[in-house]
């Protein structure tokens, strides 16, 4: 490359040489001062419910909770509130599920300029992603996947902040690896073998890698569903269509995010890459000439949704990942500023002013996969959301989750579809629908409590005050505060 690899989406690195639990509820952490409301009884009063399904707003609710259920929910005065119950007033408050965060990782890029690097984040982001509203959340790739299950134990234990983890494995990547920190299979077998090894210590979902071979990706399939797992991919040498036929379960970004190479006649086969002496190769090349020679409503995209919806592939939405150029304004984001240590701020600043000269080019890209998603959506597909927190479109754990919502809604969904989006979409996906993902009498009292209408202003998103877990409720802006300048470097 004509310069060392820069974070963007993983895929789009390349393009920089292109372009200019349990229902009971938890024990308490050790920081008694981050917890806002600890009775097992409690009643939000007067709020905004938006409960996950989709359904319109509901004004002026009570809902209750009984040891870290949601008992009841109804209209102001028509439920029997118990003796002693903690009483919250929601008056100018919004209440909305806990978040199923589907992209969520336990690492960031790299503060330090030069080669493409990911650290490991286990103290800021487990409570980052609480704190902004991520009660649960699928770990959508993994490079150091005994400290994600290290991390998801002492959620478990009560000995750190942080939502419900799903665990994916390492990425199944091909050769030659993307990313240097990933291993490249060595052929099918490996593929098996590494599924049956982290299915034996619990994780639940697999990730396969932009240059995975589809022999390699087929036996991964059928060894993680054997094993009841099931199977993600960001996918480049293998198209969309080609993995949907193997029997992919999801696919993470969209084709105008990370590329569907069957997207691009030129694509070398079974490469992440274009054929042809002339043409650039990675997979740079090939998501530029998708983004600038490909429409949301091309015949071949069409046939690609038909099929993604007939064989029930899910898309995990990562609108915010893929912000650039001149967007998001980083000048209008304090609260991001103010919980990066300053060196991370300071290359943050530096990555945001290399991109301007592209930021028609990323503009493009994010209008054209915000049609996508709402095509998908609407031809049936099960459309999710995730943050990718990588530091692309200067994401990080939480609030980039918020950041996606915003941005959903920004690509023509109305609020309550964006809710369900990025709540119980994930819910069914994961199976546990009876559990999460909606405000419903009998699930688990994962709640939101926005400061807000958020029916009017989806900005609300971003100003949660109290997030409750199994119905322990926990202090959003005290953990925010007790983060600051730290995230980046642990």
């Amino acid at each position: 490359m004509a310069r060392p690899m820069r974070p963007f989406l993983f895929v789009l690195a390349a393009l920089a040489a292109l372009l200019p639990g349990s229902a009971r509820p938890q024990a308490a952490p050790a920081a008694p001062s981050l917890i806002r409301e600890r009775s097992p009884l409690v009643a939000i009063e007067h709020v905004l419910v938006i409960d996950g399904t989709g359904a319109a707003p509901r004004a002026g609710q009570t809902i209750l909770i009984d040891h870290g259920r949601i008992a009841a929910i109804g209209p102001d005065g028509s439920l029997a509130l118990p003796a002693g119950a903690s009483r919250i007033d929601g008056t100018g408050k919004t209440a909305i599920p806990g978040l199923v965060g589907m992209h969520e990782h336990m690492f960031r890029t790299s503060a330090g300029d030069g080669a493409f690097n990911v650290i490991q984040a286990p103290v800021t982001f487990p409570q980052l992603y609480l704190a902004s509203g991520v009660t649960t959340a699928r770990t959508a790739g993994s490079v150091d996947p005994h400290g994600d299950l290290g991390i998801k134990r002492e959620i478990e234990a009560g000995r750190l902040i942080g939502p419900d983890l799903d665990l994916t494995t390492p990425y199944l990547e091909g050769a030659p690896p993307a990313i240097a920190q990933l291993y490249p299979l060595r052929g099918p077998a490996e593929a098996r073998e590494a599924v049956r090894h982290w299915a034996a210590l619990g994780f639940t979902s697999v990730k396969a890698y932009m240059n995975i071979s589809a022999a390699e990706l087929s036996a991964a399939i059928a060894e993680a569903h054997r094993r009841g797992m099931r199977v993600t991919g960001h996918l480049c040498s293998v198209g969309y269509e080609e993995a949907a036929r193997l029997g992919i379960d999801n696919l993470e970004h969209g084709p105008f995010g990370a590329p569907d190479g069957e997207l691009d006649p030129q694509r070398a086969a079974g490469h992440c890459g274009r054929a042809g002496a002339d043409a650039p190769l990675g997979a740079g090349a090939v998501i530029r000439h998708i983004i600038q020679n490909v429409a949301p409503d091309a015949p071949e995209v069409q046939r690609m949704i038909r099929t993604l919806v007939e064989r029930r592939v899910a898309i995990t939405s990562t609108l915010a990942v893929l912000e650039g150029g001149d967007r998001p304004d980083l000048e209008a984001t304090p609260h991001l500023q103010a919980l990066l240590s300053p060196d991370t701020w300071r290359v943050q600043v530096r990555r945001h002013s290399a991109q301007r000269p592209a930021a028609a080019f990323f503009a493009m890209m994010l209008r054209k996969e915000m049609a996508f998603e709402r095509a998908f959506a609407a031809a049936g597909g099960l459309l999710m959301a995730g943050a990718d927190p990588t530091g692309d479109g200067h994401v990080i754990a939480g609030l980039g989750d918020q950041r996606g919502v915003e941005l959903l809604v920004e690509a023509g969904f109305t609020v309550p579809e964006a809710i369900r989006i990025a709540t119980l979409n994930g819910a069914i996906y994961l199976r546990r629908e009876r559990e999460i993902g909606s405000l419903e009498a009998g699930k688990r009292a994962d709640i939101v409590l926005l400061d807000g209408d958020l029916a009017r202003d989806v900005r609300a998103i971003t100003r949660p005050l109290i997030v409750f877990r199994n119905g322990l409720g926990y202090d959003s802006q005290a953990i925010y505060a007790s983060l600051r300048g730290q995230v980046g470097l642990h």
